[in-house]
């Protein structure tokens, strides 16, 4: 995972940007809601490249102040469903916050580069204030 930058809001906004570089943000936080980009990981099977992902979305999320058992979409893209869907399940369903599972889209699909076999990309609510 790159460095991370600093938050950026924007002047007179209340969208506020996290991780800022010249293509896209790691996560936006806008109103009650959170979006991050796209998460991979590494590794050479599905299961290890899901753990490094999962821990992607963790740290994207912990950076707009909030964490997985706020998260209300998942959306995961698998360049095989066939041959990985078992494996990044196992993982994910050891990681996924107990009785908080969010909605979630799971389907095939040709990732950025070859070596990837799986995407994690969510929105959660943030944190409420402290009281």
């Amino acid at each position: 995972m790159p460095p991370k930058r600093k938050r950026e809001a924007e002047p007179a906004d209340d969208i506020e940007r996290f991780d800022v570089d010249a293509r896209f943000s790691t996560a936006i936080a806008y109103g009650p809601l959170v979006f991050i980009t796209g998460q991979v990981g590494e590794g050479a099977s599905a299961a290890e490249q899901t753990k490094n992902a999962l821990a992607g979305v963790d740290d994207a999320l912990a950076l707009a102040g909030t964490s997985k058992d706020r998260i209300l979409e998942a959306t995961v893209w698998l360049a095989d469903i066939d041959r990985d869907y078992a494996a990044m399940n196992k993982v994910y369903d050891r990681w996924v916050a107990k009785g908080k599972a969010p909605t979630r889209a799971c389907v095939q699909a040709k990732l950025a580069y070859p070596e990837l076999l799986v995407e994690f990309r969510v929105t959660a609510a943030r944190a409420p204030p402290p009281s």
